[in-house]
């Protein structure tokens, strides 16, 4: 396996992990312990390896990096909603 395709799982498996955060929330409607923060920091790394990847020629990265950006922009608005809708 080469480094791309290597990372490139670890990309996919972390948006389902990302996806599980949101499936969970969505569940319990309640957001407890987690720092807006840090979700923008992870978000905004991601969106860094949209940039990244296809410099180095990590294009497998690169397409499932789309996936985390998605599931993690996903579980961001899902925070910010159910943080305010009290």
């Amino acid at each position: 396996m080469t480094a791309d395709t290597i990372n490139g799982l670890f990309e996919a498996f972390a948006s389902l992990m990302i996806l599980n955060h949101a499936r969970v929330l969505y569940r319990d409607k309640l957001v407890r312990g987690i720092s807006i923060v840090s979700v923008m920091f992870f978000f905004a790394w991601g969106v860094w390896n949209l940039y990244y990847y296809p410099t180095l020629g990590q294009m497998f990265s690169f397409w499932c990096g789309i996936a985390v950006v998605i599931a993690n922009a996903t579980w961001t608005g899902m925070l910010l909603f159910y943080s305010y809708r009290k």
